[in-house]
C-alpha cells in the first residue's frame, strides 16, 4: 500500500515567495524531556526527519531554544545538502534556564545574535523564515520587529513570522516590516486564536498552529470524537490534523513526532477528506476556550 503523502494536503505560498506543501513537521519533540538536552534515540531523531522529508513534507518548524541547540543540529546533520523545495522555519527570542523553562528576551543584539547562530549552526546561507518566538514585554515591539527587518534587508532571513502574539501585536509589526507567518498555540481543544486566524487568512499570512495534536481526553476511549474516527475510519490524532486543514487555507499543521510509525499516521491525514457535516460535528463535539 503507498504511504499518503503530505502533497495530498495542498499548497501554500508563504510570504507569497515560498510553496510549501501545507502540512509541515515540527522538531520541539526531538528533544530530552522539558524540551531540555538531546533525544534518548538521535539515530532515530534522524530516521524521523529524513523519512517526513521522503513523505513530502517540506516545511520544517523548529527553533534554537529547543534543547536548546538540538533541533537545528539534528536537522543539518539530517537533511543537509538541503533539497530545494525544503523551508526550515526557525525561532528567537526565548532563553532556557532549565526543563521545561522558558523566558522571553527581545533585544535586538540577542536576536541578531541567535540569526547569525542559526545560520551557521543550519548551514545555510539564508533563512527563509525567521520567526519572533515571543514578545519580550520589556522591549518595544517596534525595535524586535526592526532588527529583524534590519536582518532582513541585508539578506540574512527572507521572511519575518511571530508567535503567539495578538492581533493588534501583527498590525504593530506590519507597520514595521511585512510579516509572513504568525504561529499560536490552535487545535481542534483550543480555538481561543480564533480572532488571530481569521486576521490572518484575511490578509494572506500564514497560520501555524502549535500543539496541534492537543487532543488530550478525545484519544482516550469514550472520548468525544471516538465514534467520529472510528466512522471515518481514522485516529483522534489524524481528525485533528485534518480539522485543522480544512479550518482554513492559510493553515500549516505541523505535528512532531520522535516516531516513525507516527509520522506516517500523522502524514495520512493530509489524505483524509472531511464533509461539511463531518467538519460540523467534530466542531460542536468538542468545546473551546475563546
Amino acid at each position: 500500500m503507498t504511504a499518503v503523502r503530505a502533497d495530498a494536503s495542498g499548497r501554500f505560498m508563504i510570504g507569497d515567495a515560498l510553496p510549501v506543501n501545507r502540512l509541515g513537521y515540527g522538531t520541539m519533540q526531538l528533544t530530552g524531556p522539558g524540551v531540555w538536552g538531546p533525544p534518548a534515540d538521535p539515530d532515530g531523531a534522524v530516521r524521523v526527519l529524513r523519512r517526513a522529508a521522503e513523505l513530502g513534507v517540506t516545511l520544517f518548524d523548529t527553533a534554537d531554544s529547543y534543547g536548546p541547540l538540538v533541533a537545528e543540529p539534528l536537522l543539518k546533520r539530517a537533511l543537509a545538502p538541503y533539497a530545494d523545495d525544503l523551508v526550515i522555519a526557525t525561532k528567537a527570542g526565548l532563553t532556557r534556564q532549565g526543563p521545561d523553562q522558558w523566558t522571553p528576551v527581545g533585544r535586538p543584539a540577542y536576536l541578531r545574535q541567535q540569526c547569525e547562530m542559526s545560520l551557521r549552526i543550519l548551514g545555510v546561507e539564508r533563512i527563509a523564515l525567521f520567526q519572533l518566538h515571543r514578545v519580550d514585554p520589556d522591549v518595544p515591539i517596534e525595535d524586535q520587529v526592526g532588527e529583524l527587518k534590519a536582518l532582513r534587508d541585508e539578506g540574512k532571513i527572507a521572511h519575518i513570522g511571530l508567535s503567539e502574539v495578538s492581533v493588534e501585536q501583527i498590525e504593530q509589526a506590519r507597520a514595521v516590516a511585512p510579516i509572513a507567518s504568525v504561529q499560536n498555540l490552535y487545535n481542534l481543544a483550543n480555538r481561543s486564536a480564533e480572532q488571530v486566524l481569521d486576521h490572518c487568512e484575511a490578509h494572506g499570512i500564514a497560520f501555524i498552529p502549535w500543539f496541534p495534536l492537543a487532543t488530550g481526553g478525545l484519544a482516550k476511549p469514550g472520548g468525544p470524537i471516538e465514534a467520529i474516527a472510528s466512522r471515518l475510519s481514522a485516529t483522534p490524532s489524524q481528525l485533528a490534523i485534518a480539522w485543522l486543514l480544512h479550518r482554513s487555507p492559510v493553515m500549516l499543521p505541523i505535528p512532531g513526532t520522535s516516531s516513525v510509525e507516527h509520522l506516517e499516521q500523522n502524514v495520512a491525514a493530509a489524505g483524509l477528506q472531511l464533509s461539511s457535516e463531518d467538519l460540523a460535528e467534530l466542531t460542536q463535539a468538542v468545546s473551546s476556550p475563546r
